[in-house]
């Protein structure tokens, strides 16, 4: 995620790992494997099923 330009579709995770992005039942792991971080708040679901990387905290640790 923080590699990309913009926000992601998961169907591009998917090909990007090399999964048939064709088939919708192989992404549906994938995006529950994406969603559960977004759900702590490590990545941002954005409209549309994008997800972005959440950005790096200033002046965060010692």
């Amino acid at each position: 995620m923080r590699e990309a330009d913009g926000p992601v579709q998961i169907r591009a995770v998917g090909e990007l790992l090399g999964l048939d992005a064709s088939v919708h039942g192989k992404l549906e792991p994938l995006r529950t494997k994406v969603t559960k971080p977004a759900t702590r708040g490590w990545l941002h679901k954005r409209g549309g099923g994008r997800f972005t990387a959440r950005p790096k905290a200033c002046g965060a640790g010692p």
